[in-house]
């Protein structure tokens, strides 16, 4: 009985490790006039209380400039953070880096333009 008990419990385990996933995408935007970059991690999970992006990193030109941990997703489908970036300018390169609180990671990149 209780070799049973240790299988059932340790089926259950695994099967909620196999729903766990990495971000899809992280969707990046930067309003070089106020400076501001919208990350938008998207990230399905029908339990956004216990299964959610966990942690979003942005590096400014490989640089670490903000570490944010989150306590929850914002809905079913996606996170989303909003951040202003002063020392960003034309050229230079933004990464986000956003963590499932279960398993995987993803990072994604985008190169300021400036259009004149």
């Amino acid at each position: 009985m209780a070799k049973v008990l240790i299988a059932f419990l340790l089926f259950l385990s695994g099967s909620s490790i196999a729903y766990a996933h990495p971000p899809s995408d992280i969707k990046i935007t930067f309003d070089p006039e106020k400076k501001l970059i919208t990350a938008e991690a998207l990230h399905e999970t029908s339990d956004p209380l216990r299964h959610y992006i966990k942690k979003v990193e942005i590096k400014l030109n490989g640089k670490e400039i903000i570490k944010q941990k989150i306590s929850q997703q914002d809905n079913e489908s996606s996170q989303t953070v909003f951040y202003i970036i002063p020392d960003a300018k034309g050229a230079d390169v933004i990464s986000v880096d956003a963590s499932c609180r279960m398993t995987g990671k993803l990072k994604k990149k985008i190169k300021i333009e400036i259009k004149k």
